[in-house]
């Protein structure tokens, strides 16, 4: 600790020692702790794990509220009765032509999803397959996908850890696999989204 500030590597190690709880491996906390990255870092791939409180954001938590943080690289989920709160990093989109913010729903959850670059993707990197069938290994949407009421935007997995922590997406919001399926079984359609 320097400067009275908590280290990348006492966070870390925090985080570490917090197995015990409920909701390993995302975070769960209780409020009362804020991370605090020190001025001098700099962020590569490390999300700035803080509570948020759900009233910041939303109206109401019905259906269940998802806050998808593109600066601080972190999914917030809070359950319709909010006695359930998840923390999970995140990838997010790799530029800010990419990036959507506001409010959606979740319209459709997808186990294995299949995978489709769009058009500008393909256009991007026209090396890509034109499809990745759901289960296959290198699928870039993980083992499942909750489907955003904005076409193409989804918040799914991914087999490439790597990723997560970092700008690294077309425009969707990546979690680990382990994530993304507790986070299935947490939200459901009409679930709120929004991403900041």
């Amino acid at each position: 600790m320097a400067n009275g500030k908590i280290s990348r590597r006492a966070v870390l190690g925090g985080v570490a020692g917090m197995a015990g709880l409920a909701a390993f491996p995302a975070l769960a906390q209780d409020g009362t702790t804020e991370f605090i990255q020190p001025a001098s870092a700099v962020r590569n791939n490390i999300s700035s794990f803080r509570i948020l409180q759900w009233q910041d954001y939303f109206d109401n938590t019905r259906n269940g509220a998802i806050l998808a943080d593109t600066t601080s690289r972190a999914l917030h989920f809070w359950s319709e009765d909010q006695s359930i709160y998840r923390l999970y990093p995140t990838s997010v989109p790799l530029s800010e032509e990419l990036t959507r913010r506001g409010f959606t729903t979740v319209v459709q959850k997808v186990v294995n999803p299949t995978w489709r670059p769009t058009a500008a993707m393909k256009q991007r990197n026209p090396e890509w397959p034109d499809m990745v069938e759901g289960g296959a290994p290198d699928n870039p949407l993980g083992t499942r996908a909750l489907y955003l009421g904005w076409p193409a935007y989804r918040i799914h997995g991914t087999h490439d850890t790597r990723k997560i922590g970092r700008r690294s997406s077309n425009g969707c919001i990546g979690l680990y696999n382990e994530h993304i399926q507790e986070l299935f079984e947490l939200a459901k359609v009409g679930t709120q989204v929004r991403l900041i």
